[in-house]
């Protein structure tokens, strides 16, 4: 692209009047090259984006999936389960993602958020399942599932955050450690 540049350059202001067809053809190949691969995005980094995509509408769906269940039906139960066992599913396949070297330092929030979402689920299949619990117990694990969907889901948010190249903490996520509910809670 640099050698047709110059040549053009050349030719204007009184250099050769041809320019060599190898150099036109390079040039042109150079450029087409340079448009059809994106501007150089690799396709691992395609593959990532398309992936990336693909877990924030799946996740987007299931949450809308859960918000729409009519919290009045025999099967709201089974419902909302049923979606956060799918919800759970996707966190971990995420996790399994294979980030492109240059995001290898987000794979560990990938693996947190996964682990915190499983514990939500654990804890929401808990507190709404286990009928040896008394009012109190089952709001106190309700309590528990909510925290580790939030971790989760906050996991997520700052994934998004440093991929946008922001800085977290500016827009409201601390990316320190929070600390433990419960010793089975992910670090």
């Amino acid at each position: 692209m640099i050698i047709f540049l110059y040549a053009l350059r050349k030719s204007r202001y009184g250099g050769k009047q041809k320019l060599n067809k190898k150099i036109k053809l390079a040039a042109a190949g150079l450029f087409l090259a340079v448009i059809l691969t994106g501007c150089g995005e690799s396709p691992e980094l395609t593959r990532f984006k398309n992936e990336m995509d693909s877990f924030c509408s799946d996740i987007s769906e299931i949450d809308t999936a859960i918000n729409n269940v009519d919290a009045s039906s025999e099967s709201a139960v089974t419902e909302v389960l049923v979606n956060l066992d799918k919800l759970d599913e996707r966190f971990q396949d995420f996790a399994e993602l294979d980030f492109p070297k240059e995001f290898d330092y987000l794979e560990k929030f990938a693996d947190e958020a996964a682990a915190y979402m499983t514990a939500a689920v654990a804890g929401y299949r808990d507190a709404y399942t286990n009928e040896n619990y008394d009012e109190a117990a089952a709001a106190a694990q309700y309590e528990y599932a909510s925290e580790n969907y939030s971790r989760a889901y906050k996991r997520i948010q700052i994934i998004i955050a440093l991929l946008h190249g922001k800085d977290p903490e500016e827009i409201g996520l601390a990316t320190q450690s929070e600390p433990e509910s419960s010793p089975s809670a992910p670090q």
